[in-house]
């Protein structure tokens, strides 16, 4: 048999990428801002990280999915944040390389596809109650499909996952905007690409999306225990800041 344990294994299974900031006050979630104070704003995304590294682990779990798990890193994988992260949740620290989100989106797939992965995806933190079978059903779309995407409904994306590097997908986007998720299918199309799409989902952007994540998580306490989709961490975190909200309306 050739080729190193890591190459072989990476060979045999997926990676999931989860693309994540340190929970720098002023440096997170600053649409919130002002309605939200800076320290507040970090401490909701930094719940939020946490769910998506919850959540991927217990979708792995529970489906047996053959996943390797990373955390692509900014400012930087040193950050004392992400050490943590990686002694408790068993995820590999990347650095995210790159001069906008498309170049650390491809940097990343790049680098694990040379090391034998043959799907990878890559999910944002922007949305904590995203359902379990849609990690599953992203790593299982890639053994028939080229690319598989999961819509946001702002018109980007929260899921990218692919079988093999794709640059142009990641080029000449307009991050941030309500373009990027016709114009990445624009591309696919050109590329010949065969494509599965995800359900649509809401991330978490702006304050009006904060209030409806608000409104969801409130449901969700209604249901049964075992039924519940938000941690109670973050559940806890919305109930703060929706009585916060509330005072510091005029």
């Amino acid at each position: 048999m050739t080729g190193t344990t890591q190459e072989r294994q990476g060979k045999m299974s997926a990676a999931l990428v989860i693309f994540a900031k340190a929970p720098i006050p002023g440096q997170v979630k600053t649409r919130l801002s002002p309605a939200l104070t800076e320290d507040e704003a970090a401490t909701l995304h930094g719940s939020f990280v946490l769910d998506t590294l919850e959540r991927s682990r217990a979708a792995a779990t529970k489906f047996k999915l053959p996943l390797d798990r990373f955390l692509a890193c900014a400012p930087s994988s040193s950050h004392v944040f992400f050490r943590i992260m990686e002694a408790r949740h068993g995820v590999t620290l990347l650095d995210q390389q790159g001069d906008d989100l498309g170049a650390r989106m491809h940097h990343a797939l790049a680098g694990l596809f040379a090391q034998g992965y043959q799907r990878i995806c890559l999910v944002g933190t922007d949305v904590p109650s995203l359902p379990l079978t849609h990690y599953r059903d992203a790593v299982e779309a890639l053994t028939r499909h080229d690319l598989v995407i999961g819509p946001a409904n702002d018109g980007g994306y929260y899921l990218i996952g692919l079988t093999q590097p794709r640059p142009e997908l990641f080029t000449n986007i307009p991050w941030s905007t309500d373009r990027v998720m016709a114009l990445t299918q624009q591309k696919a199309v050109a590329a010949g690409l065969k494509t599965a799409l995800l359900p649509a989902w809401s991330d978490v952007d702006t304050i009006d999306d904060l209030h409806a994540l608000i409104d969801e998580s409130s449901a969700d306490k209604k249901r049964p225990k075992q039924e519940r989709v938000f941690s109670m961490r973050t559940a806890g975190t919305l109930e703060l800041l929706a009585k916060r909200l509330r005072t510091r309306q005029p």
